[in-house]
């Protein structure tokens, strides 16, 4: 790759390498400069710029960013967009972040274009956290390198990053008295173990109370067992100290083997592993009593997640197994520029995307263009099915205009789907601001930021809603995303949650335009090929044409 001082009349086609931002001119870094950018830094007296243009050994950030991600990626992983050089790894659900740290290193140590950082192994992980981000560090990388990393993810019979998603667990719970111990403490035990398991998705089905004896631990396992319980739980009202303890001993009496005692972790250093008729049985250290995350949750989890914990997994606990209490921290959900250096596990961005479908249609000249046939379906349904297929976590239809019959020719064309849903504008005939409104007012309190879809551009994809996706991220100052096509803004247009009370307070037809202008610094342009972001469909001619080109 040549990177530095270029002259503008060799700049077309060149990469940006810093934001240009005078003379009316708002470029940030990372632009492919085309044609009509170059002429207007001359128009403004530039001479020079510093640029980057990749060579024939080269790959763009954002192409090796998503090759190298693709690669690593195992189950239960959603990958975003790529966006300057940058994609993410997410959970789909909750689970278990399963990590290969040894092939990590070695792909961070091929080459230093190419980067990749990941929660540590076995992090517990809820629904679109991030569980691992790729980086390519200039704006390009060479083939060579990116090759080589795919190579690297390839290397085994194992994905490099995945989520192993917890299992539901039907437990049961053996709890030992010895003289004196109160059935307070015992209610309290069950409580708390059934707090924890309820949170991995299980449930605790039985349980007996027991004197602390050998025999009568037998005949409790042997009753659970009967039950149908997975897995088998062993608080003793004294905690164990030897292989030959009342609590093994009374796994052995009932059928059981014992796999493994102790582990090297603190708190939780006196937990039993052992299996009865194959499925796994516990003898709990006192800790497991308290609600504090300890030894006993690290093997909890991993079983929940259908992992194997033998006698080698727990030897490994010791590194990481000087267990801190981390307080619990609230994720906020406001991007304003308040700090956030007290947020908790970085989530993916709830994005809704609001469908505008409420348009009389004026400029057709009598029918309802959302309706008209564009590739043997609706206009709108295009849209609808775009939304549907992207990563947004809600979609509302906007309806207005002959809403009686817009909704039906989406619902025939579209299966019922959960994240959508419709809401109705009344005040249509006054303007798209009166949909956008209608559109805001419907989203919930948990959504981040809505892109504004318009019904009649059946060009717009999943992969492009997603690309504006991938480009938001508030604490980088990327809070309205507007896609480009050769430097020409066009739509559909992402905007932070920040937003939302400004836009509705809209009036007119000219939507949230005005707002982009007002708060430059926090707009991000997201290039895109193709015309899609630009073509809408509002003529018969423009609905001739486009019927023309997709013939």
């Amino acid at each position: 790759m040549k990177f530095g001082d270029t002259p503008i009349d060799e700049a077309t086609g060149a990469i940006l390498a810093h934001s240009w931002r005078a003379g009316g001119i708002n470029f940030a870094k990372g632009r492919v400069l085309s044609g009509d950018d170059v002429a207007k830094l001359k128009a403004a007296g530039v001479t020079e710029i510093v640029a980057a243009r990749l060579g024939a050994g080269d790959v763009h950030e954002d192409l090796a960013a998503a090759t190298v991600a693709k690669a690593l990626a195992g189950e239960g992983i959603e990958i975003t967009a790529p966006f300057t050089g940058r994609c993410n790894h997410f959970a789909r659900e909750a689970g278990l972040a399963v990590i290969d740290q040894e092939r990590i290193d070695v792909l961070n140590d091929l080459d230093e274009s190419v980067t990749v950082a990941t929660l540590p192994p076995f992090a517990r992980v809820s629904p679109r956290q991030m569980v691992a981000t790729v980086k390519i560090i200039p704006y390009g990388a060479p083939r060579a390198a990116m090759d080589r990393a795919v190579d690297v993810a390839k290397s085994a019979n194992r994905p490099m990053i995945s989520v192993a998603p917890f299992k539901a667990m039907k437990a049961g719970l053996v709890q030992t008295r010895l003289p004196g111990t109160r059935d307070k403490v015992l209610d309290k035990a069950l409580s708390t173990t059934g707090k924890r398991l309820t949170s991995l998705g299980s449930t605790v089905t039985g349980e007996r109370r027991v004197t602390h004896d050998a025999g009568a631990i037998a005949g409790a396992l042997k009753e659970l067992k009967d039950e149908g319980c997975d897995i088998f739980l062993i608080a003793g009202a004294s905690a164990i100290v030897d292989r030959q303890d009342v609590i093994p001993a009374g796994i052995e009496q009932a059928g059981g083997k014992l796999l493994h005692f102790g582990m090297p972790v603190d708190p939780g250093n006196l937990l039993l592993t052992a299996e009865l008729d194959g499925k796994p049985v516990l003898g709990l250290p006192g800790c497991a009593k308290s609600p504090k995350y300890n030894g006993f949750d690290m093997v909890l989890e991993r079983l929940a997640a259908g992992l194997t914990v033998g006698r080698a997994e727990i030897v490994r606990m010791g590194a990481g197994g000087l267990l801190a209490e981390i307080p619990t921290r609230p994720q906020p959900r406001d991007d304003s520029d308040a700090a956030t250096e007290d947020a908790g596990p970085q989530q993916a961005p709830r994005v809704a995307v609001l469908v505008l479908a409420a348009g009389r249609s004026t400029r057709m000249g009598g029918p309802n263009k959302l309706l008209a046939d564009v590739d043997s379906q609706p206009l709108v349904v295009h849209a609808v099915k775009a939304a549907l297929a992207s990563q947004a976590v809600e979609i509302v239809v906007v309806l207005g205009h002959m809403a009686d019959k817009v909704r039906p020719a989406i619902e025939k064309e579209v299966p019922a789907a959960a994240r959508l849903r419709f809401v109705t504008n009344p005040d249509f005939a006054d303007g798209l601001s009166t949909s956008v409104r209608a559109g805001i007012a419907a989203l919930g309190s948990d959504i981040d930021a809505a892109i504004v879809q318009l019904g009649d551009m059946p060009g717009v994809s999943a992969p492009l809603l997603d690309r504006l996706m991938a480009a938001f991220s508030p604490v980088e100052g990327r809070s309205i995303c507007v896609p480009t096509v050769g430097g020409k803004r066009g739509n559909p247009v992402l905007w932070a949650r920040r937003f939302f009370p400004d836009m509705g307070k809209l009036a007119g037809d000219s939507g949230a335009k005005h707002l982009i202008g007002e708060h430059a610094d926090l707009v991000c342009e997201v290039e895109m090929t193709g015309e899609a972001a630009i073509t809408d469909i509002d003529t018969p001619e423009a609905l001739a044409a486009w019927r023309a080109r997709t013939s």
